[in-house]
């Protein structure tokens, strides 16, 4: 050890609106000889444990005012913090002022999050904004070659055991470790007051965008091994059920292409109001390979299954609501990386139990298709910023243009193919009967060769099925985005569908409802699209 780097703590001031553990470290820095000052509840709870503690106010010999909105905000603090006490001019104005050195400051910050997120009055939250705190952990953390600052109450730990392996002192290493920590507390506090005002008064697109989120753990690697990769979470006023909100039950540690398509897995189920029935999709590599309603999960999974059960090897499995043991036991019979549902009961936890490898999680309820939302993705040297994909088509959207009107079945399954489409990477087509997807093509670069995709993985499923038929054969087929030819259109026919949805808007469309009208098919327009890239 560089005892050069070990500085004694003589003072400290603690500051907290987080009591826990509190009075265990003020005792340890008492037994210390450290002399103590605080503030308000902090002193309180201290000297009401019996600790020795000096109020901030008579440490500067000015009080509190403003409903304590100025209590810290004095050179005697801020000096005390400040002063370089290697520089002679810094110590000599120590002196002048009789201003006392700080060697430990711990400070966490009023709750404006928690404030903010409980749904607080617009005064309320403001009152909730730490002034001093924050000037205080910079100060602190600034000069952290001589000052140790503390922000959270799970580094008491850290202090405690370097004071007494080191007489007393902390080391330069970890002064060092926690003032980068105080400084992303202090950046992202801001950041959520700042995203908050902006929310407050309609501004979507703020000119400064300030993206803030706590880590919650370290990945053993991204993509690929070469690549490192970390997971984490966003604080949100409303949080949206989902990856980031899920218990994990069991299983390995999920992995970043693990929590990737376990996150497109579910946002695509929660597409489908459980009230209306049990769906599940089986996705890879982000793409659905399968997706059903059934009478029940066991149902909706199987009907999932059978559209590509080579694909689904490996897999991720979704379900808009509970998983039972029937489904748990049948889901258990092949290999799968992760299962994600709403919950489960204890029969499905015990069946699940047995696949140690197997991750559960277990959202505690699905996601808002419609809720307002924002998506971002990095770009070389910056980031692109859209609203969430939350449009919804319903039948009163839909605009029948073909001779031939879709039939009752047909409508219900266009809707559910176009709604599974919005989850598909573009070009996306999906052919889908009796409310289960039969054939999905994915991420091709022509919608031609999506159609003839999904007609191939059509067949194929038919034939591992051991169908006498192809399921694509009185299908539907949706279309992510309109057919700027027919080629498309006549490959989805020759297939076998007999309706149609797309959302139109090509210069071509008279072009392509003629040909419709031609194959005898009927044709949906939904006057939207869903580019999903």
């Amino acid at each position: 050890m560089n005892n050069s780097t070990l500085k004694p703590i003589k003072r400290a001031l603690l500051s907290v609106s987080d009591k826990s553990g509190l009075v265990e470290f003020g005792q340890f820095l008492a037994d210390q000889g450290v002399e103590i000052l605080s503030t308000g509840g902090s002193a309180k709870a201290l000297a009401d444990a019996g600790i020795a503690v000096t109020e901030v106010a008579k440490h500067t010999g000015f009080p509190e005012m403003m409903d304590g909105r100025v209590k810290t905000l004095h050179p005697m603090i801020h000096g005390g913090l400040l002063a370089l006490r290697d520089n002679d001019e810094h110590v000599k104005s120590m002196n002048d002022h009789d201003i006392g050195a700080i060697d430990l400051l711990v400070v966490n910050l009023y709750p404006f999050e928690e404030t903010m997120e409980r749904g607080a009055d617009f005064a309320t939250c403001i009152e909730n904004i730490d002034i001093g705190g924050p000037a205080m952990i910079r100060s602190a953390a600034k000069n952290h070659t001589f000052v140790t600052v503390v922000v959270e109450a799970e580094d008491y730990e850290q202090i405690m055991t370097s004071m007494k392996e080191n007489a007393g002192a902390t080391t330069g290493e970890l002064r060092k470790k926690l003032a980068a920590k105080a400084f992303g507390r202090t950046g992202s506090y801001d950041a959520a007051i700042s995203a908050w005002f902006a929310s407050e008064l309609g501004d979507t697109y703020p000119e400064r965008l300030n993206i803030t989120a706590q880590r919650r753990q370290t990945l053993r690697y991204g993509e690929n091994p070469h690549q490192d990769a970390a997971f984490y979470t966003a604080r949100s006023a409303q949080p949206r059920c989902g990856i980031a909100t899920a218990r994990q039950i069991q299983g390995k540690e999920l992995s970043y292409n693990n929590l990737n398509d376990t996150d497109a897995a579910f946002e695509l189920v929660s597409e489908f109001d459980p009230s209306e029935g049990p769906v599940v999709a089986i996705i890879k590599h982000a793409n659905p390979c399968g997706v059903a309603r059934g009478d029940n999960y066991i149902d909706a999974y199987n009907k999932a299954l059978i559209c590509d059960q080579t694909s689904a090897f490996g897999g991720i499995i979704a379900l808009n609501g509970p998983l039972d043991a029937e489904t748990a036991h049948e889901i258990s019979k092949i290999f799968t990386e992760v299962v994600i549902a709403t919950d489960a009961d204890q029969e499905a936890l015990k069946i699940m139990s047995s696949k140690k490898n197997l991750r559960l999680l277990l959202t505690g309820g699905i996601a808002d298709p419609r809720s307002i939302g924002q998506t971002i993705r990095t770009v070389a040297g910056g980031f692109l910023v859209q609203g969430r994909d939350n449009g919804v088509v319903t039948l009163d959207d839909l605009k029948i243009v073909t001779k031939r009107q879709p039939t009752e079945q047909e409508l219900e399954d266009l809707l559910f193919a176009f709604t599974v489409c919005k989850h598909v990477k573009s070009n996306a087509i999906i052919y889908v009967k009796n409310g289960a997807t039969v054939g999905i093509g994915a991420g091709q670069m022509s919608r031609v060769d999506s159609a003839r995709t999904a007609a191939r993985k059509a067949e194929d499923a038919s034939e591992a099925a051991g169908l006498p038929y192809n399921m694509a054969k009185g299908s539907v087929v949706a279309s992510d985005a309109f057919f700027p030819f027919a080629d498309g259109l006549i490959s989805a026919a020759e297939a076998g569908v007999t309706a149609v949805i797309q959302p139109g808007g090509s210069i071509r469309d008279e072009e392509i409802i003629a040909a419709a009208d031609q194959m005898g098919l009927a044709m949906a327009l939904t006057g939207m699209r869903h580019f999903r890239h």
